[in-house]
């Protein structure tokens, strides 16, 4: 086994690479879980990843820099006897994973939505490796009456009293029967059903962790100081992150569905006028290159309106 593999479950970066993407003989098999995990498990031949190995190598020996060369002109055994080949193997596995994630799902005919969770299972010199990576599709969502719950909840909301004769507050009436956003998203929190999987919320518990790890240091905190100012133990923070993540994903998928079903669209048009109404010429040119973001968040924006004007 090579030493350098035996880390489990990591992710890496899906750049694709040209040449590693002859992988016509690699084999796939699947298997879906209960929360909607789906785990394939794909074997690539020997030869490929020696191929791989081979186009690794030659970068490394045309940046090699060692006394009495030129970079790039020491002779091929000589660098190779510097190199350390677990890296180099580290460096194939990376350029091999984007193509083989590409392949497999395309061969089962599933449409990932993240990011791999992968784990080389066996990779021995001279044999077929086997790679098993842990991914999922959409979640199902089922929406239940959430109109009815929201229009119920404006209903509930108890107008403020004000005595004839004297001056209401601009909008006061308008103001006291409106919902708050949060009041909103609960209402359908409370009326949507959906099966998370479990890589999902994994993946949104360790990006809570993370911002918090980048806000604690900002602060000149360590995690353990954060903990001890608040009270609360590791498991404690990783239960509250973890319901956080589910009531977010939760939301995030719930509000897709919606604008799915009622058809909510975001043209052209409107992603340029976020454009236009820039401040200046660095920001517009960073927002054109980011149609796509800008596309889902005024789609988001459009469904929240959607929401808020539901009778």
């Amino acid at each position: 086994m090579i030493q350098a593999f035996l880390l489990r479950s990591s992710s890496f970066p899906l750049a694709f690479n040209e040449a590693s993407a002859k992988l016509s003989h690699m084999t796939t098999a699947m298997n879906r879980f209960g929360d909607g995990t789906i785990e394939l498990t794909v074997t690539i031949p020997w030869p490929e990843v020696k191929a791989e190995y081979e186009l690794c190598v030659e970068r490394a020996v045309e940046n090699a820099e060692i006394t009495g060369f030129r970079k790039g002109k020491a002779p091929r055994g000589l660098v190779e006897q510097k190199l350390d080949k677990s890296k180099i193997y580290e460096e194939v596995l990376k350029a091999l994973i984007p193509n083989v994630y590409n392949n497999a799902t395309s061969a089962q005919k599933i449409k990932p939505i993240v990011t791999p969770k992968v784990e080389l299972v066996e990779a021995v010199e001279g044999k077929d490796w086997l790679l098993r990576l842990i991914t999922c599709e959409r979640p199902a969502v089922t929406l239940k009456q959430y109109k009815k719950a929201i229009s119920d909840l404006k209903s509930s909301i108890t107008k403020k009293i004000w005595t004839p004769g004297q001056e209401p507050e601009p909008d006061e009436k308008e103001q006291a029967t409106k919902p708050t956003l949060d009041q909103l998203l609960k209402a359908v929190y409370e009326n949507v059903e959906i099966l998370l999987p479990s890589i999902l919320i994994d993946q949104e518990v360790n990006r809570l962790l993370s911002e918090l790890i980048d806000q604690t240091r900002k602060l000149g905190l360590s995690v353990e100081q954060y903990l001890a100012s608040t009270g609360k133990s590791v498991d404690k923070l990783r239960s509250e992150n973890e319901q956080q993540a589910k009531r977010t994903l939760t939301l995030e998928f719930a509000l897709e569905e919606i604008a799915d079903k009622e058809a909510i669209s975001v043209s052209d048009d409107d992603i340029d006028t976020v454009i236009k109404s820039s401040k200046t010429d660095d920001e517009r040119k960073a927002l054109s290159t980011q149609r796509y973001y800008l596309a889902s968040v005024l789609r988001r924006q459009k469904t929240l309106d959607f929401l808020a004007a539901i009778n």
